[in-house]
């Protein structure tokens, strides 16, 4: 195998990922197309590694459940091979920096995936790596997840997806709200963002979101309002109240703030529809089963956060089918940036 040579001036390999609107409406499709081949292969038993020989770094500032593994197994299910360099296991932005580490790497791999904290860095390795880059999280921006998200949404409903209506609740300036919105515009969805007014998208996002469904036809809301952002939705989405990074401290005005925006029974049948699904990037403060939970339980006598018990773990809930999705859908990503 030649490993591709890093340049020393700035160059993003067309291949790379790191924020929804580096798609078109037709690539994002296509990659959705992809991930769903792609998963019936495996079921099937039919699946052709394309990324044999190949090698690839994950390079995370933020722990990760879903990310690292979806990464590593499709990775090692398409026949590349990867290496983990975890929050201390690198020099990158402290001793090295993010330039410099993105050259060495680029020497080195075929590939590089990062999350971590800042948009600007994985900007940086992009645009000096010299071989893909991947966005598998940053504070702005989420594209491996909305991709699987979008997959799930089109496994879970019978017509086409300009038809499909889905909201957030929660935190409107956080990465998956922001690239939920951005993605429901490009793709001419119905998408809504409910959340109190200090916590919406920041202007500039909402700007992009209507600039880009005056071409898609898309319909984009953000309001305050929980019925009507849920009114006709068939998802209802959600994600936690203090991200990481965040102080725990937030949850003393986040619980206050924010538990308008809770997802109950109540709110999905607010939808009007009884086929109403929902999702959640995980992981969900939805019980005290865990310290969190259980710190929240005893601070706050509040059980689950985002969303009650009784939705995540009932027939609505959609959001393990969407976690595994991850695996599908960055295995497209892969393949599509690496494969022979």
């Amino acid at each position: 195998m030649t490993t591709t040579t890093a340049p020393t001036t700035a160059f993003r390999h067309p291949g790379s990922l790191l924020k929804e609107t580096d798609l078109d409406k037709q690539q994002f499709l296509a990659l959705i197309t992809r991930a769903a081949q792609l998963k019936r292969d495996r079921a099937g038993g039919t699946e052709r590694p394309a990324l044999t020989g190949r090698n690839i770094a994950l390079v995370f500032e933020k722990t990760s459940t879903r990310t690292r593994c979806a990464f590593e197994v499709a990775a090692h299910q398409q026949g590349a091979h990867v290496t983990y360099l975890g929050p201390e296991g690198s020099h990158i932005g402290r001793e090295e920096s993010v330039r410099d580490t993105a050259r060495v790497l680029g020497r080195m791999f075929d590939g590089i995936e990062f999350r971590g904290f800042a948009q600007d860095t994985v900007e940086q390795l992009a645009d000096h790596a010299g071989v893909p880059v991947w966005n598998g999280l940053t504070d702005s921006w989420h594209p491996t997840q909305t991709l699987a998200d979008v997959l799930t949404m089109t496994e879970h409903h019978p017509g086409p997806m300009w038809q499909i209506a889905y909201c957030f609740l929660g935190d409107g300036r956080n990465n998956v709200a922001r690239s939920l919105l951005v993605t429901g515009a490009l793709l001419g969805m119905d998408v809504r963002i409910a959340a109190p007014r200090e916590l919406w998208p920041p202007d500039d996002v909402i700007a992009t979101a209507r600039n880009l469904a005056t071409n898609s036809g898309a319909r984009v809301l953000v309001t305050e309002d929980v019925e009507q952002a849920t009114a006709g939705a068939d998802f209802v989405y959600t994600d936690v109240w203090v991200s990481m990074g965040e102080s725990d401290e937030q949850w003393k005005t986040r619980i206050p703030l924010l538990l308008p925006y809770r997802v109950t029974e109540k709110v999905l049948l607010g939808s009007g529809k009884p086929d109403t699904k929902f999702l959640h990037c995980l992981p969900s403060v939805h019980d005290s089963s865990t310290p969190l939970g259980q710190r929240l339980n005893d601070q706050y006598g509040l059980t689950g956060a985002e969303v009650t018990d009784e939705v995540f773990e009932s027939a609505r809930s959609i959001v393990f089918d969407q976690a595994e999705n991850r695996l599908h859908t960055i295995k497209a990503v892969l393949v599509a940036a690496l494969g022979d």
